[in-house]
């Protein structure tokens, strides 16, 4: 739950507030008298989900000879790690 600091002691120490936003990742809500005014917080990280038919949209496409070729090499690394011993990092 975010911190309650009064307006007039963010007001004072607006650098110090914004840097623990910017660099812990910290909120805290202002409080003016005993009531709820505005909120400082960092800005969300990332992308929003709606954003991912977009991105789909604009990844490249493969050809049909690129997308055979990339099977094909998928096929093969997988026949060639069936070969590969795996070994229990836990066993002593």
């Amino acid at each position: 739950m975010p911190e309650m600091l009064a307006v007039t002691e963010v007001v004072r120490h607006f650098a110090d507030y914004l840097n623990r936003v910017a660099y812990r990742r910290e909120s805290f809500v202002l409080v003016r008298g005993k009531r709820p005014i505005a909120e400082l917080r960092p800005v969300p990280l990332g992308r929003k989900l709606t954003d991912l038919p977009g991105l789909f949209a604009s990844v490249p496409r493969l050809t049909p000879h690129e997308a055979d070729e990339f099977a094909a090499d998928l096929v093969k690394a997988r026949i060639e790690l069936s070969h590969v011993e795996v070994s229990n990092p836990w066993r002593s």
